[in-house]
């Protein structure tokens, strides 16, 4: 009962958008149980992710459509009603530190916002170099002055206030292991691409080959990826190749864009422009001058008023 009465004076809404995280969720939830009220947005998963959110006690709302992870993080913030929002993903956990940081902050902000450290895992061990440690999220912050920005990967809360730092962490376990870790390197560069590509970026073999080497050298070199031994070596050569298949999708995805453009804008030029026939035009046009040529010459037409007469 005290628990309870704890949980309901915080005024916390957590908020979670899945997909198919049946092996997942359930440690994630069990994390955040000392909320107010845990909402679950879900893209219609083919597992059993919305029973186990249903079987913690959370609010499950499903949508068909993916418009990305900022538009998608802003739905689940529409359905939160707390002052307070801790938005969570399915691969993280709140430690009981952390937990016990936020009830102790929630019960005295000084802060309108708090970014929060992630610890991540990766194939077994926990990442404290690379760029993968401290890490911090802006996670936690009052409901009314916060949005996501509409992106669609990487997505950052933006927020009308001051912004603070919690001392605890989350834990994170981004990947099963190193499958995961390519495919989901497969899809983000994807849509990195057609996020650049809307922003009218470009990028040639040269820039591809630059973008992809100063990845490796800064996380492995500047970033200390050497010290966390062969898993560093792994992450600094996955994100290099990550940073290659984005721009390689970008430098296809503007080409395919500008063969689009070019043949529209000739179609239009085509259309446009007077005695400027098509293809199907000319050989109409061909086959009516071979007939007129054929006709005899008591046949032709008096184009002056239209009748036949004979010449």
């Amino acid at each position: 009962m005290e628990a309870n009465a704890a949980r309901q004076s915080l005024g916390l809404s957590v908020i979670i958008i899945t997909k198919n995280e049946a092996a997942r969720l359930g440690d994630c939830l069990a994390s955040v149980n000392f909320a107010d009220e845990i909402i679950v947005l879900d893209g219609y998963s083919t597992d059993a992710t919305v029973e186990i959110a249903r079987a913690y006690g959370a609010q499950v709302h499903q949508v068909a459509d993916w418009p990305g992870f900022g538009p998608q993080k802003n739905r689940a913030l529409a359905l939160a009603t707390k002052p307070w929002v801790l938005s969570i993903d399915a691969d993280e956990r709140v430690t009981p530190e952390l937990q016990a940081e936020i009830v102790r902050t929630l019960a005295q902000p000084i802060y309108d916002a708090y970014q929060i450290a992630r610890l991540s895992e990766f194939c077994g061990k926990k990442i404290r170099h690379s760029g993968w440690w401290p890490d911090y999220v802006l996670r936690l912050f009052r409901r009314e002055l916060g949005v996501f920005d509409n992106v669609q990967v990487h997505e950052q809360v933006l927020v009308r206030g001051r912004v603070g730092k919690l001392k605890s962490w989350f834990l994170h376990f981004p990947f099963d292991d190193l499958d995961a870790l390519v495919t989901k390197i497969n899809r983000y560069s994807s849509d990195a691409a057609q996020m650049m590509a809307l922003k009218g970026r470009r990028v040639g073999v040269f820039g591809l080959m630059t973008h992809s080497v100063w990845t490796f050298i800064r996380i492995y070199l500047l970033r200390r990826g050497f010290l966390d031994g062969r898993h560093g070596f792994v992450l600094a050569a996955t994100a290099a190749s990550g940073s290659f298949l984005r721009y390689s999708k970008l430098m296809f995805l503007n080409e395919a864009n500008q063969r689009a453009q070019t043949s529209a804008l000739n179609k239009a030029n085509v259309q446009t422009q007077p005695g400027v026939l098509s293809e199907a035009d000319k050989h109409s046009e061909s086959r009516l001058l071979t007939e007129v040529k054929t006709l005899p010459h008591s046949g032709l037409l008096n184009s002056s008023n239209g009748r036949v007469e004979p010449k």
